[in-house]
C-alpha cells in the first residue's frame, strides 16, 4: 500500500486529487470531510468560525487527532494506492510514515488565484473575508513546511486536465519508480 498525501494552501486545488482518485478508482479520504461530518453531526452551521473551532478541537493537543481518524480508516483498505488530502503538519506525515509508505504531493497556486477560487466556490466554511485568517491558521498548523518538503508538486494554474496530467505523472512514478 502506498498513500499519496496531498497538501496545499486553502483553494490551491487539492480537490484535484479527489477527481483523479475517482477517475482511477483509488480510495480517497479528506481530513476536511472528517471535520465537516463532525459539524453536521453536532448540528452546527459550517461557517468559517465554527469550522475553525471544530477543526482545531478535532486536531487535539498534539495536532494529530483528525489524521489518526483518517489513518485508522486507510489502514483497513486493500488498494495499492490510497489518497489522503488535507495534511497540514510534518507531525502528521511522520505519523503516517510510521505506519505505511507514502509520497507527499503539494498542490500550489498563487494567492490571487486561490482567492478567486474562494469567491467562485461559495462554500459556507470559507469566504473572502476570512481568507487571510484561514491562510494564517493553516501556516500556523505547519502546512508551509509540508509544502516546502513535498516529494512532488502540482502547479495548479491552468486547466483541470493539465493538473490531472501532472498528478498522473506523479502517480505513475510512484507505481513504477524512475531509475
Amino acid at each position: 500500500m502506498k498513500i499519496v498525501l496531498v497538501t496545499g494552501m486553502p483553494a490551491a486545488g487539492k480537490n484535484i486529487a479527489a477527481r483523479y482518485a475517482q477517475i482511477n478508482q483509488y480510495p480517497y479520504f479528506s481530513t476536511g470531510d472528517f471535520v465537516r461530518a463532525e459539524i453536521k453531526k453536532r448540528g452546527c452551521r459550517a461557517d468559517p468560525e465554527t469550522s475553525a473551532k471544530i477543526s482545531t478541537e478535532l486536531r487535539g493537543t498534539d495536532g494529530l487527532g483528525v489524521t489518526r481518524m483518517a489513518v485508522g480508516k486507510i489502514l483497513r483498505q486493500t488498494a495499492d494506492i490510497i489518497f489522503l488530502e488535507g495534511i497540514r503538519s510534518w507531525q502528521e506525515i511522520e505519523l503516517i510514515r510510521d505506519n505505511t509508505d507514502c509520497t507527499l504531493v503539494a498542490v500550489v497556486a498563487p494567492r490571487h488565484l486561490r482567492l478567486d477560487r474562494v469567491l467562485q466556490r461559495g462554500r459556507e466554511d470559507d469566504s473572502a473575508e476570512y481568507f487571510d485568517i484561514r491562510d494564517r491558521r493553516e501556516i500556523d498548523y505547519g502546512v508551509s513546511v509540508c509544502i516546502a518538503l513535498a516529494d512532488a508538486y502540482v502547479l495548479n494554474t491552468g486547466s483541470i486536465e493539465y493538473a490531472l496530467g501532472q498528478l498522473d505523472d506523479i502517480v505513475r512514478n510512484i507505481k513504477i519508480p524512475l531509475l
